[in-house]
Order: structure tokens, then C-alpha cells, then sequence
């Protein structure tokens, strides 16, 4: 993609995504250990907001196993004592989807650059905002129109992903958060004299402190092409590097060091009013068995908007393939190389059928409310032509099914080969030309994964994305 026009953001030193992504993830991984040690319970005085998500409307299904919290980042409480519900007109620097998968014991992240001018949906008034009727705009000016209950509707409707909690960090205080872990450790491939990222380094390894670290997170110099979107990459890299100072230090095992870290984040912190301190420690459980190799950062694929290119839009359908992918754990699993998926590999054609040679009606026998919109666009990935999405009426089987018309039987097989455990096929008279998808409560276990109708494994589509593992740093210093 061409460089983009730097951004008001970059010219006037605002903090940017990785770096906010960075100190997020580590500040809740960090305050959800902390209740390990039950003395120091009292210690999490953070500030909650009024989130509603059952106001949402029609949300996508809840997987299992996932726990998926939004990460919002803004600095515009720098210097301010105010509180949460005092600030009006407040816009997130950054959003992050963070993804633990309990069972399959890794984390996604994923960046949601924030001038994605996307469809948000309509919101009430709350915390300074008058609401909105719904229509398209930057991706986080919803939260001017109705604060962080209007911001998580609108990213759980854009990306399909259900959310379980929310997190609002404000890093004015990042250069202490950097010093209270002892700083990090990082490769500058190239010298960087930036003065305004107020950063100067010399090439090669070396440990940054919070000044520095802040600068290098600022600095256009460092990033390839001196691009908004081209500093992601190296800013992730922070990410990995302060997880990898948090994760194999002595702050998880210190109750002293983990509260002198937590001292640094906790007056930034605001998170829904759902997130209890019973749920951060789950949260704090699942994290600390997370292998780093395990923990992978991406951001959602994007391309100029048509109408103004200081803006961005998601670029489809690799965006709806990430997220759907990303709802249904699909990445961590295939990151892990789990053994009992078995793919599509034989997919039951010998090559004449085609996915899209007949529509498919995905009617939803589930119980779980959303799950059809959530579907759709991954047999939309593979090549099928979904047709309607609704609940079944004739034909309600408690087992997964395809009916089909007696014409297509070898494309009811290459459906249910897409399948994650497969499906009935039930020949059915009455239909011609279309089939029907019953995904049945006793047996869904979703599409079979990226790739599906052959389009390739979901490692070659991570790689296309750019993801990377917070296990180490992927660039050399020689």
C-alpha cells in the first residue's frame, strides 16, 4: 500500500497505536495477577464505566473457551485529575481486540487503526455524547457519541467478535510505566535523531528507558516510510518487548515489584463496570500459563478510503476473514497446530462442483443469537453464496444438516466438507435451487477454518497479514 499523509497525530506527538497497545495488554495482565496476592486486593482501585452491552442489540455468539476485552488507549488526561465520567468529547488514540483462548492457551491481538472510516451503528447519549443515529465515520468518534458503551457496539457490530469486557488506559504516566519494570530491551536497526519525537539512539541493541521508549514509540524516523500504518510494525515490537520484561522478570513473582508496577498504571485505568475482580483473576490465570510464542499481534488489513486518503476502510473480505476467524479462535488453533483438525484436505469433490454453483439458506438451530451473521461471511471466504440467514421452520434437525435438491448432492458433500465436524445430507424434494444449512445445537462446531475451500492454511494468511509473536523480536542487529 503507498505511504499515507502523516496523520495531526504524528505532527503534534500524540502517542500511537503499538505504544498504547503495549502498555495496555501488559497493565491488565499485570493487575489481574496482582489478586494472586490476596493482600494486596485492595490495591485495585480502578475507576469502572457504565457499560451496557445487552443494549446492543443482536450480538454475535459467545465461543467457549474465549475471552475477548477491547483495549482503548487515549492521553487526553494527561496532566488531569479529572475523572472518567467528568471528560467529554474524549477519542481513543488506539483500539486493540486482545482474544485469550483458555483452551488452546494463546492471545490474538488485533490493531483496529482508528481513522477506519466504518458503519457505526446508532447509540444513545452517554458521558458527554449526544448519541448518534447511525451511519459512517471514523471508527473512534463513536466514542464521542456515547462513550465506551457506544465504542464497544460499534467495534462488536464492525468485527463480528463478541466482547466480554473493555479497558480504557490513559498513558500519560508510560515513560514510569517503562522505568518501573528497569526498561526494555531493544534492537535499533538504524541511528534515529528525530527531534520531534524528542528521541536521538544509536544503532543496535540496547536498553531504553521510559523517555527514550516513549520517543521511539513517537518517531516517524523509525518506521518504515515514515507512515502512521508503517510505524505499527516497529511499534509492536515494544509490545513484545515489554511483555517479554514483564513475563520473565521478577515483577509476577514480586509482590513488592508487581505493586510498584501497578502504581504506574492504575490511576490511568478505567474498565467496565462488569470486569470484578473474580473475572481479572481467571483472566491473570489464563495469562500466565500463555507461552509468548503463543501470543500474536496483527493488525486488521485496511486500504485507502476512496473519499479522503488521510483516511483508511477495511480492505475485503481479508478484514471480515481475520475477524470471524479471530471470533471463533480459529487463528490460536491453527497457530498450535492442533492435531484433531482436520481441515478440508478431501473435500468430497472431484473438482465439478463448485461453492458458489448453488446459494445456501443458513438457518440458525443453535439457541445462540447472532451466529448466522457471524457464519456467513466465512462460507462467504470459502466461495459459497449465502443467500439468507434466519431461523429454520420446516426442517429443524438437533444434529448439523444440509438439505439439498436432487440435482445437488455433490455440492451438499463440498458443504458439509467445509465443516468443522461435517454434517448430515439429507436429499429433499421440494428444493431446487437452493440448499439449506441447519447448523444444529447437539453437533456446530463451526467452518472448518482459513482455507477452507482451498484458499490456503491459516499460517500463509497470518504471514500475508504481517502477524508476530511477542516470543522475540524479529528484527537483527547483527
Amino acid at each position: 500500500m503507498a505511504p499515507r499523509n502523516v496523520s495531526k497525530a504524528a505532527v503534534t506527538g500524540k502517542m500511537s497505536l503499538g505504544q498504547w497497545a503495549a502498555c495496555a495488554t501488559t497493565a491488565v495482565v499485570i493487575a489481574g495477577s496482582l489478586v494472586v496476592y490476596t493482600g494486596y486486593r485492595d490495591v485495585l482501585g480502578i475507576e469502572t464505566a457504565d457499560v451496557d452491552p445487552d443494549g446492543w442489540g443482536d450480538r454475535p455468539a459467545q465461543v467457549e473457551g474465549l475471552h475477548n476485552i477491547l483495549l482503548l488507549g487515549t492521553d487526553e488526561r494527561a496532566g488531569d485529575d479529572a475523572s472518567y465520567n467528568e471528560l467529554n468529547g474524549v477519542r481513543p488514540d488506539v483500539l486493540v481486540v486482545v482474544s485469550i483462548d483458555v483452551d488452546q492457551g494463546g492471545v490474538t491481538m488485533v490493531n483496529l487503526p482508528r481513522d477506519t472510516m466504518v458503519e457505526i451503528p446508532p447509540c444513545d447519549p452517554g458521558e458527554g455524547g449526544a448519541g448518534w443515529s447511525g451511519g459512517v465515520d471514523q471508527l473512534n468518534h463513536a466514542m464521542t457519541y456515547g462513550g465506551m458503551d457506544c465504542q464497544g457496539n460499534a467495534v462488536e457490530t464492525i468485527t463480528g467478535i463478541h466482547l466480554d469486557h473493555m479497558v480504557l488506559v490513559d498513558f500519560a504516566g508510560f515513560e514510569h510505566i517503562v522505568d518501573s519494570i528497569g526498561g526494555i530491551e531493544m534492537c535499533v536497526p538504524e541511528p534515529i535523531d528525530d527531534p520531534k519525537a524528542h528521541i536521538r539512539l544509536d544503532a543496535g541493541e540496547q536498553r531504553l528507558d521510559g523517555e527514550q521508549a516513549l520517543g521511539l514509540a513517537r518517531s516517524r524516523d523509525s518506521a518504515a516510510n515514515g507512515s502512521d500504518l508503517g510505524r505499527i510494525e516497529n511499534q509492536q515490537r515494544m509490545m513484545g518487548a515489554i511483555l517479554r520484561e514483564v513475563t520473565s522478570g521478577d515483577i509476577l513473582s514480586s509482590p513488592s515489584n508487581l505493586v510498584s508496577f501497578l502504581d504506574s498504571v492504575t490511576d490511568s485505568l478505567v474498565t467496565d463496570n462488569g470486569l470484578t475482580i473474580d473475572k481479572m483473576t481467571e483472566l491473570a490465570v489464563a495469562m500466565r500459563e500463555v507461552d509468548l510464542g503463543r501470543m500474536t499481534m496483527l493488525t486488521a488489513p485496511v486500504e485507502d478510503y476512496q473519499a479522503d486518503n488521510n483516511k483508511v476502510q477495511l480492505r475485503e473480505p481479508d478484514a471480515q476473514h481475520l475477524f470471524t476467524s479471530v471470533a471463533a479462535g480459529e487463528l490460536i488453533e491453527e497457530e498450535g497446530g492442533s492435531e484433531d483438525s482436520e481441515g478440508p484436505e478431501d473435500d468430497g469433490s472431484d473438482g465439478e462442483a463448485d461453492p458458489s454453483d448453488v446459494p445456501v439458506v443458513l438457518l440458525n438451530n443453535t439457541g445462540l443469537d447472532g451466529l448466522g451473521a457471524q457464519v456467513e461471511p466465512l462460507l462467504t471466504a470459502e466461495g459459497f453464496t449465502v443467500a439468507d440467514t434466519t431461523n429454520p421452520e420446516l426442517r429443524a434437525p438437533d444434529a448439523t444438516t444440509v438439505y439439498h435438491g436432487p440435482e445437488h448432492a455433490e455440492n451438499a458433500e463440498l458443504l458439509a466438507s467445509a465443516l468443522e465436524n461435517g454434517a448430515e445430507i439429507v436429499e429433499e424434494p421440494s428444493l431446487s435451487e437452493e440448499m439449506e444449512l441447519v447448523m444444529g445445537g447437539a453437533d456446530w462446531a463451526g467452518v472448518a477454518g482459513l482455507g477452507a475451500g482451498g484458499s490456503g492454511g491459516g499460517d500463509a494468511d497470518l504471514d500475508d497479514l504481517g502477524g508476530t509473536s511477542a516470543a522475540e523480536d524479529e528484527v537483527s542487529c547483527g
